[in-house]
């Protein structure tokens, strides 16, 4: 009895291991099939059966698609059967994906982020009035927040205009303008105001907490 015993270490190494080893040999005796009448009975009622291992599969689009391509794959692809979607084919499953072509920005001024460019080219692409400088101003706005959080020291208007002036190759142009840009206070501000409100947020439900406790300890 003790010689009759299989150890998975011995037996043929499961394609697709979440149907588990009854259904792979099923396929297996689907394979050894004569007639293709039979095997076609077979592989249907196999399906079926995939179907009910998979349950979750049932909401996704070309369910049974999706099934008979695992069926193929689990037959090693040596199976003479007939499929409504055809039989897949191993090279196209087996070939490696192209790679894809992740963006390289390397930004001069890091510390601006990424976001900024494309809000500077959004800008550009405006026509001049109101509405266009109003954008200028905030994207200026928004790059000295970026810079203090960089570096927390206080920063000249005149350099973030500098560096707008450089980032859309000139065509952003506040050097000579005689508004000035938000303190650095009130930019930082908003920030710190956030947190305490958070931090105040918290010390409100843990008091709410203690005092329901308080009350619901029995007392003896």
């Amino acid at each position: 009895m003790i010689d009759d015993l299989e150890y998975n270490t011995e037996r043929e190494h499961l394609i697709i291991p979440e149907y588990g080893r009854h259904l792979q040999k099923m396929i297996n005796h689907a394979k050894t099939r004569e007639t293709k009448e039979e095997r076609n009975k077979l592989a249907k009622a196999i399906i079926s059966v995939m179907g009910n291992i998979q349950p979750h599969l049932r909401d996704v689009p070309d369910f049974q698609h999706k099934l008979w391509d695992q069926f193929f794959i689990m037959a090693d692809f040596d199976i003479d059967a007939d499929s409504p979607y055809g039989m897949p084919s191993k090279e196209e499953l087996q070939a490696r994906p192209e790679m894809l072509e992740y963006p390289q920005n390397h930004p001069k001024y890091r510390f601006y982020g990424n976001n900024i460019k494309t809000m500077i080219d959004v800008a550009v692409s405006w026509e001049e009035g109101e509405l266009k400088e109003a954008l200028k101003f905030t994207i200026a706005n928004h790059m000295k927040k970026c810079f203090l959080n960089w570096n927390k020291d206080t920063v000249e208007d005149a350099v973030i205009f500098n560096h707008l002036f450089e980032l859309s190759n000139g065509k952003l142009d506040l050097k000579d303008s005689d508004e000035t840009l938000s303190d650095s206070t009130s930019l930082m501000r908003t920030k710190s105001k956030y947190s305490n409100s958070k931090s105040s947020l918290n010390k409100k439900s843990n008091n709410s907490n203690k005092k329901k406790y308080s009350n619901n300890r029995k007392r003896y």
